[in-house]
């Protein structure tokens, strides 16, 4: 084999290698961006989920407080509307006792 052609070997094989270093160098530089990438879209669903659980609860909230107030209004009348049922009874119960006591 000729020198040149052991030469040309030589060099072939130095820049295979050199290709071969810059390909596994990309390689890692792509995974490690590929990585960070995920980390931050990962990051970014995990803010957007805690800001719709936020809202959520808010809204929850919000509802139980007006239906809290709507039940406590509606016992209120309830309560009302019995006491004054009752009254009205008190005062005939106590004509009733009245007119026991004077009969005996």
């Amino acid at each position: 084999m000729s020198f040149e052609a052991i030469s040309s070997i030589a060099q072939a094989e130095a820049q295979a290698k050199s290709q071969l270093a810059n390909a596994e160098v990309r390689a890692k530089q792509l995974a490690a961006d590929a990585e960070s990438a995920g980390k931050l879209a990962v990051e970014a669903a995990v803010q957007k989920a805690d800001a719709e659980l936020s809202e959520l609860s808010r809204q929850v909230n919000e509802k139980a407080t007006g239906q809290a107030g709507d039940l406590a209004k509606k016992l209120e009348n309830q309560k009302a509307a019995l006491r004054a049922k009752a009254e009205g009874k008190l005062d005939a119960a106590a004509a009733i006792v009245v007119e026991r006591i004077v009969n005996s």
